[in-house]
């Protein structure tokens, strides 16, 4: 095997320092941010790095019952901490109050301000997947916070996904889990379709010249908008912003020129990660109790398939929760709207058997 160059390593302490963020619609103590090398990383395609940066953020004292708290695509861990997610969540009262539990907000791999392709290595960065996010996760909380067991594991789309993949490689290390706009089947139809296009459409651009570019190639941006107009908003929602042609067109022209923070290798990567996605093989070792939530109006896991109703019946202690779809939700995006489901979730961990440390 190949050994690709060691990256700049950080320093070996690991520091925390105060978050700086804006504030909530809770009151929950500050965020607190910190990085981790893991030694010696490899990927499940077989190349290796000698070391790997894991970024992450804390809510919580680490006296706190933990719980592990995973983004979506091109997201982080920071991102989550928001009013409609972590204001609705943390504060004292709520479901997850950081009084009582220990949150923790990883950057994935190749995320955020974990190790990614922009930080050197471009286009010959090593080619990951879901599986190799959660095993860095996995050795973040074992080999760097000493968690034995996570009392719940909460996901939103690309981390929902990621929520299936720990119940099947790792059943016995939490109590819960919520993986929520996800479906525990292989990455197929539309959602990888308008992958596909990003993927093509940034390798496809002159610009991106084999990864080695100057500047961002324009496709980025664009591809982009497409896919959030495809898979993102819900149809009652997109028609309530844009009526008529000249809202639309004002919506898309301000999103085509907005400022776009991203790199092209990056998002390359990010969303080709998904594409051997598939814990279904794996659901009947499942051990945690599981909700699933899902909104009826999210384009890339749409409810009239019939997946989720039909793979949930294989897991021992699950249920789903689909969250029915109106002009106040926004599709795909809508789970990373607390506000619709946070009830579901007190209930559900008042339930959920602890089933041992």
């Amino acid at each position: 095997m190949k050994l690709l160059k060691p990256l700049l390593r950080i320093a070996c302490c690991v520091t925390f320092a105060s978050f700086a963020l804006a504030a909530t619609a809770a009151d929950y103590p500050a965020p607190k941010e910190a990085s981790v090398v893991l030694q010696n990383f490899r990927f499940s395609a077989g190349e290796m790095m000698p070391e790997v940066r894991i970024n992450y953020v804390t809510v919580g004292e680490p006296s706190g019952e933990p719980v592990l708290i995973l983004h979506g695509t091109t997201g982080s861990g920071s991102g989550m901490l928001n009013a409609g997610f972590a204001g609705e969540l943390f504060g004292p009262g709520q479901p997850l109050d950081a009084s009582r539990y220990y949150v923790i907000l990883p950057d994935a791999i190749g995320t955020g301000k974990s190790t990614k392709p922009s930080d050197g290595l471009r286009a010959a960065f090593p080619k990951y997947n879901y599986d190799d996010m959660v095993d860095g996760q996995y050795r973040l909380l074992t080999e760097h916070l000493g968690i034995k067991h996570l009392r719940v594991i909460i996901g939103n789309s690309m981390g929902g996904m990621q929520t299936w993949i720990w119940g099947v490689k790792h059943p016995e290390f939490m109590d819960a889990l919520v993986p929520m706009a996800a479906q525990p089947s292989e990455m197929s139809s539309r959602n990888w379709m308008l992958r596909r296009l990003i993927i093509d459409s940034i390798k496809n651009d002159p610009e991106w010249n084999g990864g080695n570019y100057t500047k961002q190639p324009k496709s980025l941006q664009f591809a982009s908008v497409f896919f959030g107009v495809a898979t993102l908003g819900g149809n009652q929602g997109l028609y309530k912003a844009a009526p008529t042609r000249e809202k639309a067109d004002a919506i898309l022209n301000q999103r085509l020129t907005a400022p776009f923070v991203g790199d092209a290798n990056d998002h390359l990567y990010q969303w080709d990660s998904s594409r051997d996605y598939n814990p279904s093989p794996g659901l009947e070792r499942i051990q945690a109790a599981v909700l699933a939530i899902n909104a009826a109006d999210d384009e890339r896991n749409p409810p009239e398939t019939g997946i989720m109703d039909r793979e949930i019946k294989r897991v021992k202690n699950g249920r789903v929760f689909l969250i029915p779809g109106s002009e106040m939700t926004a599709g795909h995006g809508t789970t990373g709207q607390a506000k619709f489901w946070k009830q579901q979730l007190v209930e559900f961990l008042q339930n959920a058997p602890r089933v041992g440390k």
